[in-house]
């Protein structure tokens, strides 16, 4: 996920700004499209109390921000297989039995049977995953009930994506910063390939700063068409991005082309860290990235002399068994070059201070010690739960002026595969309800045969969707959920920027659908607690977050586009950073604390199994989908019809691949079927697959969901200890070993079939 707009002081004058003239019998809503991560500011169209057309913002600072994806919105959220009524399992699980109940009874019986599982399990035997786009924009009221009921086993699919990101920044100076693209000498993207309907923001800002003149880095396997833009593209062995920093960092400290002063005045561990750097020197890290040393020094004096530069946020360095040093170098890197909270840097923002932001909504505070000490996964890879992160609540109030900061909603959080092994019955306690909200659980997170299981074998499994996902397909409850054109949003820069922005709600929803915020209410309700969501509507929760500007929801979504102070730099002149030194810490101490190596390090891979020679990159982003979603939208699927792997003309000729010819890719865990697509941007040797395919025209329940037991990448996924990140327990999903396999077209009629004794505990 990409950072929320940055903001320009310059181009806001209060969001007075010229609109166009709407249509005839056409009015005008101004939206936040939550149909990906990137959360574009939009205009809608409504007629006849329907959305019938989505367009870019008037507001300058937001125009062109909109993708195939926004524009298609209204026909996505009108599609007649959206869930209207709530659906209550009746046969089997997974057996696609259902009937309609209505919404008093689901949440009732739902209650019940939770309050059940509580008394005879506890709390933190009550676990909840979510994303927080399209329907999962709950604004802090979810962790806010688990907080009250006692659990601390949450998760996201922002453990893969950004959330991670942001909770191991901190490590290193307290907060996750925001890379100021307007005015920056030099970006770095490090696998990331921003595209005019992908990351469309990020998209415009890359291409407006080439254009003033700031310098493109490029670290890329693949040469994607950001590399193509690129003053310099390092073609880099997938998974070494950890390695690649480690030389940069050997460069810069040995030229002395670092921030002498910064590094003197506001960093610890500097010495230590050029030891460990030493262990480094460019030829080691050129056979360990495959690329020649001569470039890997130029890209990295490039970024130290040519800034001040902003290295981008990447999903790749998320992904990867050394996530949290690759994270860390990254930090580091800004760091000693002096980047950090500058302009044309990388700006620590902060919280918003005329609003109650979401990490207070949570209220982390009430639940207890004892209970956050449950936290699964808290004991083996801590650094994104309540264990990691304890170290820096003073530091975090002495700044930032309250205790808990939820960053992304990467903060706090439990592991997601010590989650699912623990319901699946291998974990130190039971865990037998889990709910999850806009999120496709099975196919979101690595291993997708156990988070199957682990679903199979709960007591209760309550879906908040829009459309009949894989995952919702074995739940007991599937709840309707609304769409963000159907909701009024205040969005305070996902707990990591302190630009607030406001969404009008558009329509009124349809059916029975009804917004997380109502979910949490009623649910709290259910479970004896209708003091922890006190306000009777979604206006009068907002109404309560603006107090302190004296405003009502009403008045400020009416005149206000996009709400900050000005930006101030350098603040850790007065206020120090986050951290237990209140300084960088290059050297972690919050990590040696833990037990973990307290400087970045690169961990070589596994050893080769000839029985898979080939590399496997799970991710590729197609521009008409979204994570596992729109699969059911003709328009969408026209252009990507099926899941396509990307393999190089060198590997195609090797092992005798035609383009278009369906194929196998395999590993230790399963195989999937899919369409060989050749790729001269390709190197040999690495094949990309796409992330989260299933039909939703295919069978449903046990057995086969819908086409994704025959073509999901979660399926490939490991997460065994050597496919694992050390300190945070995320998978490796960037260069995991595999093959593909031919097949005939006989092998190609029949679907995928598992049986539904495999799922049985």
């Amino acid at each position: 996920m990409p950072a929320p707009n940055p903001i320009d002081p310059q181009q806001v004058v209060d969001a007075k700004y010229s609109e166009r003239k709407p249509r005839p019998g056409v009015t005008t809503k101004r939206a936040i499209c939550a149909t990906c991560d990137i959360a574009c500011s939009v205009v809608t169209e409504v007629k006849d109390g329907r959305v019938v057309r989505v367009r870019s913002s008037d507001n300058p600072i937001f125009r062109d921000n909109i993708c195939m994806k926004g524009i298609v919105a209204p026909k996505n959220f009108a599609n007649p297989n959206r869930i209207l009524k709530p659906l209550k399992r009746v046969g089997e699980r997974g057996s696609g039995q259902w009937e309609e109940v209505s919404w008093d009874d689901a949440i009732a019986d739902i209650g019940t049977r939770l309050k059940a599982i509580i008394a005879e399990h506890g709390p933190e035997a009550w676990s909840v995953s979510t994303s927080q786009w399209n329907t999962a924009t709950d604004h802090g009221l979810g962790r806010r009930l688990m907080n009250h009921v006692g659990s601390p086993n949450w998760t996201s699919g922002v453990a893969l994506c950004a959330g991670n990101t942001a909770a191991i920044n901190r490590f290193t100076y307290g907060w996750y910063p925001m890379g100021d693209f307007q005015n920056t000498k030099c970006i770095v993207l490090m696998g990331h390939n921003p595209r005019r309907h992908s990351w469309t923001p990020m998209y415009n800002w890359i291409r407006q700063a080439q254009a003033n003149g700031a310098k493109l880095i490029v670290t890329d396997p693949r040469r994607s068409s950001s590399a193509e833009r690129a003053d310099i593209w390092l073609p880099l062995k997938v998974g070494s991005d950890a390695a690649m920093m480690l030389g940069w960092l050997k460069v810069i400290i040995d030229e002395e082309l670092y921030d002498k002063a910064f590094v003197e005045d506001w960093t610890v561990g500097f010495e230590e860290l050029k030891q460990r750097v030493n262990e480094y020197p460019l030829e080691r890290v050129a056979k360990l990235t495959g690329c020649e040393p001569d470039m890997i020094a130029k890209a990295a004096r490039m970024y130290a002399t040519q800034g001040p530069a902003i290295i981008a946020w990447t999903p790749i360095t998320d992904m990867q068994r050394n996530s949290t040093s690759a994270i860390r170098l990254q930090s580091i890197l800004r760091s000693i070059c002096g980047y950090v909270d500058v302009p044309g840097g990388e700006h620590l923002q902060g919280f918003n201070p005329d609003i109650v932001n979401e990490s207070a909504i949570e209220m982390h505070e009430v639940l207890s010690d004892e209970q956050k000490a449950k936290q699964l996964g808290s004991d083996k890879h801590p650094a994104f739960t309540y264990r990691g992160q304890e170290r820096f609540r003073g530091p975090t109030k002495k700044v930032w002026g309250q205790e808990y900061a939820n960053l992304v909603m990467g903060c706090h959080m439990t592991p997601p595969s010590s989650l699912f092994r623990a319901m699946a019955g291998e974990g130190p306690y039971p865990v037998k309800a889990f709910f999850f909200l806009g999120n496709n659980p099975i196919m979101s997170y690595a291993n997708m045969k156990l988070i199957i299981k682990a679903i199979m074998n709960q007591d209760l499994v309550v879906a908040h969707e829009q459309f009949m996902t894989p995952s919702a397909q074995l739940a007991d409850y599937v709840l309707p959920a609304d769409s963000w054109l159907e909701r009024p949003w205040m969005m305070d820069g996902f707990g990591w920027t302190s630009t607030v922005r406001t969404s009008e709600k558009s329509m009124e929803p349809p059916g029975e659908c009804r917004s997380t915020f109502e979910f949490w209410k009623l649910l709290a309700s259910a479970l004896d607690r209708p003091e922890v969501v006190p306000w009777e509507s979604i206006e009068d929760f907002y109404d309560y977050r603006l107090e302190k500007l004296g405003v009502t929801w009403e008045e400020f979504v009416a005149t206000t586009d996009v709400h900050f102070k000005t930006p101030e730099f350098r603040k850790y002149l007065k206020t120090g950073f986050a951290t237990p030194s209140g300084k960088v810490e290059l050297k972690s101490s919050a990590l040696e604390e833990l037990g973990f190596d307290p400087l970045p390090y690169f961990r070589e891979d596994p050893p080769t199994d000839p029985e898979y020679p080939l590399k496997l990159f799970t991710g590729v982003r197609e521009d008409g989908f979204f994570q596992t979603g729109h699969r059911h939208i003709e328009e969408m699927r026209k252009r990507h019809p099926e899941p396509e792997a990307f393999v190089s003309p060198g590997t195609a000729k090797e092992l005798k691949l035609e383009e278009g010819e369906w194929v196998e890719v395999a590993n230790e865990l399963a195989k999937i079927s899919i369409r060989v697509a050749i790729k001269d941007a390709m190197p040999d040797g690495l094949v990309r697959i796409p992330h989260g395919w299933w039909k939703p025209e295919m069978k449903q329940g046990v057995g086969h969901l819908s086409g994704a037991l025959k073509y999901a990448d979660a399926q490939l996924c490991r997460d065994d200890e050597d496919f694992l990140d050390l300190e945070q327990g995320i998978p490796h999903l960037k260069g995991v070993p595999c093959r593909i396999n031919k097949v005939s077209q006989d092998e190609l009629k029949t679907e995928t079939v598992v049986e539904e004794v495999e799922y049985t505990l």
